[in-house]
This record gives structure tokens, C-alpha cells and sequence, in this order.
């Protein structure tokens, strides 16, 4: 069991997190939180997404969606939802978060302080 769980921690990029939830709600409950957008919009408000429908869906499974941030510089990420029965009747939610590619190496690229030397500047 510890060989599985660091399996699916590893697959966690820098570039990103995961969250792990044990719900007292049912699967098909929790999915319809967060696959219809009524539901969703509670909670995940549609200015926050940067297409208003999911990437992709596994019905009853996984869910995709694209966000946007509201502020400069505007990063893009895509998070992704998945649900399963737990043991006790309720449903385990995974909720991966990771910056998409183009935007990760951006920021990887863009650095406080770039030891350059300093530039003098005429008065």
C-alpha cells in the first residue's frame, strides 16, 4: 500500500499541487458539484475558469478545467478532479492543481534577482 500511494505522490510535478479529501457525501453527489455548472459555480465561480467547459471528463470519474487568474500576469492552470468510493459509503476526492506548460517555464525563467551587474543611470 505505501508502494502505491508514493507511486501517486511522485507523479505530483513542481509545478503544481495536490489535495486529498474524504467526503461524507456519495460519488454521484460529489460529481454533480463539480461537473454541472450550477452546482459548480458555488464554489468554483465561472470568472475563474478560463473556458467555460471541462477539458475533458470521465463521467463519474475525473474532471478537467482550464483557470485563469484575474490579475497580472494572468497564469493559467489546469486542475483536475477525481472521485472514488471510500470504504466508509462517501467518496475520496483528489484534486490536482499544476500550471500548464508554457506558463510554468515562464515563470521558471523569470527570477527576482538576476545577479546582473547594476546599471548606472544618467542623471
Amino acid at each position: 500500500m505505501n508502494d502505491v500511494k508514493a507511486k501517486m505522490q511522485a507523479k505530483v510535478p513542481e509545478s503544481g499541487f495536490e489535495q486529498r479529501y474524504e467526503l461524507d457525501a456519495s460519488p454521484e453527489k460529489v460529481w454533480r458539484a463539480i461537473s454541472i455548472a450550477e452546482f459548480r459555480e458555488k464554489w468554483l465561480p465561472r470568472e475563474a475558469l478560463a473556458e467555460p467547459q471541462s477539458l475533458s471528463e470521465t463521467p463519474g470519474k475525473e474532471i478537467r478545467y482550464k483557470l485563469r487568474d484575474d490579475t497580472p500576469p494572468h497564469l493559467e492552470s489546469t486542475v483536475i478532479f477525481t472521485i472514488a468510493p471510500n470504504g466508509s459509503g462517501g467518496t475520496s476526492l483528489r484534486i490536482l492543481h499544476e500550471l500548464t506548460g508554457a506558463t510554468f517555464e515562464r515563470l521558471a525563467k523569470t527570477v527576482a534577482n538576476g545577479n546582473s551587474p547594476p546599471l548606472m543611470l544618467a542623471a
